[in-house]
Parts: structure tokens; sequence; C-alpha cells
């Protein structure tokens, strides 16, 4: 079973000093770097670390542009932040920052299989970006474990969060390109330790990245190796999500990023993507305050601001409302096969990612000859369903040649 790492605990005896020297390498002030309550009312400043270099040297998909040593990482583990090059689902570049977390022990002939995470929503603003956090470590569910069995674990925060670029939540072509891209740079960072073997893990928002990442693995990155996909309660149908969600203040701001995203990405081009065409006047007047905030760290600014758009934030559905009900149908996985086995877990009582939506999409992929191992998992929500999946995780891996090392 899974249990608190003794290193998080050992963490958080020690944390402020942990916090104090970690800021102190990083040039960062604590408004910069420390995401709170009450930081909404304070100027966010991009921490040097984050500063894209002028002029951006050149670098392919997945070149490193810097990198800096982390403290705090798990016992027998070291942990770098990265800023890297990528692509946008344009096919633009785009610079992406994340995080290399490695084992320190010796790596095994061939080297390590890599783990790279998809995470869950943290909001779309680059303050949220969680490597930039005090915990970069703590959205990665587990972390702990994956170390111990030897594997490499990387992530993106995603394009335009940390540093600078343009806004992809729930953008899928951006965020799977970012994820493999991410794989890249820790492959260049830590060089023969990391092997070309690849695996992908999601959660929420994370397990459509991570899907979106398998469509795009043998054309985008054909030189990785990748072996499984595993997602948790994945957002696999963005319409039936958003609409379905709209009712609570949760869905108020997921679809408040959603929406600000696909209008900043696809409304230069696309005609009658503009706001307006989708949203009442009074969720068009707030989506500005929403899109700054972080989910979680800032909760009582998003709620103060989005429970009186409950009922009064869609003027029109946009599964039947063109152009919205083709992009979200553009960014919804399940477009092509996964190329390799996949696992899916499902809390049955998430009330976010809908159990049934799940269980089609699972459908769907078998109905395409996906090898799927689909996990339901009882008396679990959204928050929890990544962590309850683990041990049925590291269970399934071995089964589909996705060990950390070659045997």
């Amino acid at each position: 079973m899974t249990t608190a790492p003794p290193w998080r605990l050992r963490m958080a005896l020690v944390a402020a000093l942990i916090a104090a020297v970690a800021l102190m390498l990083s040039g960062c002030s604590p408004t910069q770097i420390v995401r709170g309550e009450d930081d909404v009312a304070e100027q966010w400043t991009v921490p040097a670390f984050y500063k894209q270099p002028r002029p951006l040297p050149p670098g392919g998909q997945g070149e490193l542009i810097r990198s800096q040593r982390v403290l705090g990482a798990p016992d027998g583990s070291t942990a770098w932040r990265v800023l890297f090059h990528s692509t946008d689902t344009f096919g633009h570049p785009v610079v992406n920052s994340g995080l290399v977390i490695a084992p320190t022990s010796p790596a095994p002939e061939g080297g390590r299989t890599v783990v790279s995470w998809g995470h869950p929503t943290t909001g779309s603003a680059q303050r949220c970006a969680p490597s930039s956090g005090i915990d970069p470590f703590d959205l990665v569910k587990g972390l702990t474990d994956l170390l111990k069995h030897g594997y490499v674990v990387t992530y993106t925060d995603y394009t335009g969060m940390g540093t600078a670029g343009p806004n992809s939540y729930l953008v899928g072509g951006t965020e799977g390109r970012n994820v493999l891209d991410a794989a890249r740079a820790a492959r260049q960072l830590l060089g023969r330790d990391a092997s070309d073997r690849l695996v992908l893990w999601g959660h929420s928002q994370g397990g459509q990245a991570a899907l979106f990442a398998a469509q795009l693995a043998r054309a985008y990155a054909p030189e990785l190796d990748l072996r499984a996909v595993a997602v948790a309660a994945p957002a696999v149908d963005l319409g039936a999500l958003l609409q379905a969600d709209i009712g609570d203040v949760s869905g108020v701001t997921i679809s408040s990023y959603a929406f600000t995203a696909f209008a900043e990405v696809y409304g230069p081009s696309t005609p009658g993507a503009e706001l307006d065409s989708i949203l009442t006047p009074a969720a068009v007047a707030a989506l500005p305050s929403m899109a700054e905030l972080c989910l979680i760290a800032q909760n009582k600014q998003l709620h103060a601001i989005g429970q009186p758009l409950i009922g009064d934030f869609l003027s029109r559905d946009p599964e039947t409302t063109e152009p919205w009900k083709s992009l979200l149908a553009q960014n919804t996985p399940g477009a092509v096969a996964v190329p390799v086995p996949l696992f899916v877990a499902q809390g049955e009582t998430d009330s976010l990612v809908r159990p049934a939506d799940t269980a089609a999409f699972v459908a769907h992929e078998r109905s395409l000859g996906v090898d799927v191992t689909f996990e339901r998992i009882p008396d679990t929500g959204h928050g929890l369903v990544a962590v309850r999946a683990l041990d049925a995780l590291f269970d399934w891996l071995p089964t589909v040649g996705a060990d950390a090392s070659e045997h």
C-alpha cells in the first residue's frame, strides 16, 4: 500500500529552511514563488529561472535551454527545474518549463525508463506552474514509488505556465507535444542514465495531455520507445465535461480556463470563436480575473467570482454551437487509437469527470483494438483516484513491458 513517505514528514519539519535556501538559490522572492490565498493582491513577478534568454538560443524539440538543481527532492533522488524547447498545436516553437527527478543510485545498463507525468489542473496563468511552487513534487502521484522502482520522472508545466507562452489549457495538441518534449529534455539532462523507453502517466487534465501525447508519439517523437500509457479520471469528452459541470463552482472555474484558452488560441483564425458567442455578458466580464487565479491556492477568490455565475455562465450549448462543438471535439482524445497498452482508472463517485464518460471512452478505445485495463475504484472521487490507483498501476506496468529497466 502507498503511505505518506518519511521524506515528506521531514520536509515539513524543515520547510522554512528549505524554502529560504531555495528562494536564495533561485533568485525568487517569497511573493514570486509561493502561491497563497492572499497573493492575488500582489503583483506576481516571473522568477529569474523562468525568464527566457534573449535572444533565445536555437534548439530542436525538447532541447534544453537551462537547468537548475532543486532542493527538497525525495530521499534517494535528485531534481532539476528545466527550461526547454517545444511546439504548440500549430507547430509553432514555444518554450516550456518543468521538472526532472531521478534516483541517485547507479542507473542500470541501458538506462532507466522515463515516466512523463501530465499534471492535473492548477490554473492556466504563468504563476500557477507546479514547478515554481514551494513543493514542486507534491502533485506527482506515485512519485516516491516510481523513484523506488527506478524510474526517471519528468513533467512539463504546459505552455504558458511558468515561462511565457500562449495559453494551452485543454489544448490537446499543445499539451501532448509538451509532455513528449519533457521526456526529451530529461534524456538530454541525464544522458545515458535515461533510456529511450517511455511511460506516460496523467490525472484529469493531465490524463487528456497523456492521451494526446500517446496519439502524437510515433509521428512527433519517433525516437522514443513508448511502452505504456496510464491515466486517472482523464478529461476525455470536453463537450460533455464542460456542459455537465457548469452547475457548480468547480465547473465554472474549469470552463473559464478552457473557454479563455480556446478563444485565445483559436479565435484569431476561427470565425465565431469569440467568448460572447457562447458565454453570458457576466461570464465574459469575469473571465479575465478568473484566468489569472490558481486552482486550490486561490479558491477563495475563484469562489467569490464564480459563485454568482452558476446558472448564468453559458448563453448557448457548446456541444451543439459551432465553432465550439468542433473545437471541443478536436481537443477530445480518441480520434486515433492509443498505440500501446492503456491503463484507465476511474473513481465511481467522481462528480467532475463522470464515470459514464470514462467508460464510454474505454469502450471506444477497445473498439479500435487498444489493449485497455480499466480499474473502477469504488467510493472514490476525483481528487483521490490517482493515488488509489497506484497499487494496480504498479502491478500492471511489468505485465506490458514497462518496467523501470530492461531485464
